[in-house]
């Protein structure tokens, strides 16, 4: 018998190593054991960085997957057996097809014809469905106009608040950054006088409901109560300004208007001392609100609180507490004791104070982002706004999920609910504001280019229910606040 070298004994032996080490995916008939000496062999044989216990798992997990394929590949073979079968017998009682046998030919004809009817049913569907909301769309565009009729200027840095007042007579206020709040004349765009007592951004301002008192919250960690008497002044003849269609894409270039320094009114009389201070936080007072009847006031604060004031004495009734982060708006009821509070905290709650044993609390988690604020409706109604680029419209009575969600392409600032016709207007991030139904439909958007609208972050928005020349209100980081007249048909409210 011939006797082997040592050279090629170990060539042969490297060759059959390595051929067992080889990897691969297929059929084969060993046994639990074969397999799990191949996998030791491997392990041994090898070279890698993995730990042994990890190279381990990986080919349990590769055996299992391989046996898994073994099952379907046994599957299809005894279901091609079936196939086979059920042809030889149809064959035998003379069902013959030409050209194919049955699984290649008769049901691949009918499922194919069946595809075809249910396409062309699909694509003719869509086609009208697609076709009814382009036309509803177009005859939105057509009839939803939007006039800008007034321009605001007078502050010197960014307003984040405006109000109207709700007697007579009626004026806009604004409240801004440059420490100042101002009222105006509607009609004429002149201000009427300036309030100049806070020592920190003027950050809300709203107007008592019966009386000519205003409540202004800053960011000198205090809200100041103040009396005001204005005089109209006799109005002038409004240019007449050409209708322009709420949702006619005008100029939105990046591009802004250079920002001169904006003389503020010379002749505006100003009010330099508050009639009542509250203070009791201990941080920057972010918003501030009446509660019906207006005989208190609620103040949100980035301490986390909200203090419930009584305002003829300014004593502190209820300090408010729960939230995790900085408070971002408060608003009341309208008729009821009702008071909602937002939160960075991605969070609303809602206090309820119409029983004065029993002061409860709701919260609701139906953001992700910052609520940038949430307003009651008339009805039982709320109307949340976030950083997280919705708006959800709530029912009071149930509300454990939203009944409309509003998806937007910007962060949400300050919204308001028209009265009358139950509009939500959205002042956004990116210089836009979109007025959408309660149900979540969206109606228009105001136009904006580098002549018309703002240039810069648009913060709050306002409904006027009683003035025919403007009836929506907004204000931005431009530096000026803007009326509108928006004419909406109730028939197109509807749709």
């Amino acid at each position: 018998m011939p006797v082997e070298s040592g050279s090629s004994a170990a060539a042969r032996q490297a060759k059959q190593k390595r051929k067992s080490h080889s990897l691969s995916i297929r059929r084969t008939n060993s046994t639990e054991q074969d397999r799990s000496g191949l996998q030791r062999d491997m392990l041994e044989g090898q070279d890698s960085k993995l730990p042994l216990s990890l190279r381990g798992n990986l080919l349990d997990l590769f055996g299992q997957i391989e046996r898994e394929f073994e099952n379907l590949y046994l599957e299809n073979i005894e279901l091609r057996r079936e196939i086979d079968t059920l042809n030889d017998r149809l064959a035998a009682e003379g069902h013959t097809f030409e050209g194919a046998d049955l699984a290649k030919g008769a049901l691949k004809t009918k499922a194919s014809h069946s595809t075809s009817q249910l396409s062309q049913k699909l694509k003719t569907t869509y086609k009208a469905s697609t076709s009814k909301i382009v036309s509803s769309f177009k005859a939105t565009t057509s009839r939803a106009i939007c006039q800008l009729v007034k321009e605001y200027v007078g502050h010197r840095d960014g307003i984040w608040d405006l109000s109207i007042t709700r007697t007579q007579p009626v004026v806009l206020g604004t409240a801004s950054a440059d420490h100042t709040a101002m009222l105006w004349s509607i009609e004429t765009g002149k201000c009427l006088l300036k309030y100049m007592g806070h020592q920190g951004s003027v950050n809300s301002i709203k107007f008592h409901p019966t009386e000519q008192m205003a409540l202004t919250a800053s960011g000198d960690q205090t809200a100041h109560i103040w009396r005001y008497m204005v005089q109209l002044p006799t109005p002038q003849p409004v240019a007449d300004i050409s209708q322009t269609p709420c949702e006619d894409d005008v100029d939105f270039s990046d591009k802004d208007e250079a920002d001169g320094e904006v003389d503020g009114p010379n002749d505006c009389p100003s009010i330099r001392v508050a009639t009542t201070t509250l203070r009791s936080h201990q941080g920057v007072v972010i918003a501030a609100d009446w509660l019906v009847g207006g005989k208190q006031v609620v103040t949100a604060s980035w301490d986390r609180a909200a203090n419930l004031y009584d305002v003829e004495t300014s004593e502190l009734v209820h300090s408010l507490t729960g939230h995790d982060q900085e408070l971002t708006h408060c608003c009341t009821h309208p008729t009821q004791r009702l008071v909602v509070t937002s939160s960075r905290d991605t969070t609303f709650r809602l206090w309820d104070f119409r029983d004065p044993s029993i002061h409860s609390v709701n919260v609701f988690q139906g953001h992700t982002d910052t609520v940038t604020s949430a307003v009651f409706t008339v009805g039982d109604n709320v109307v949340s706004g976030s950083d997280d680029r919705t708006v959800k419209v709530w029912d009071l009575k149930n509300m454990r999920s939203p009944i409309a969600t509003i998806r937007t392409d910007s962060a949400v600032n300050r919204i308001s609910v028209s009265v009358n016709q139950k509009i939500i207007a959205l002042p956004h991030d990116n210089r836009q504001v979109r007025l959408f139904d309660m149900s979540g439909v969206r109606l228009a958007r105001l136009p904006r280019s580098n002549r018309q609208g703002h240039r810069r972050m648009v913060c709050c928005s306002a409904w006027c229910e009683d003035n025919t020349t403007c009836n929506l209100f907004t204000c931005g980081f431009d530096r000026q606040a803007i009326g509108w007249n928006i004419n909406i048909p109730a028939l197109l409210q509807e749709k």
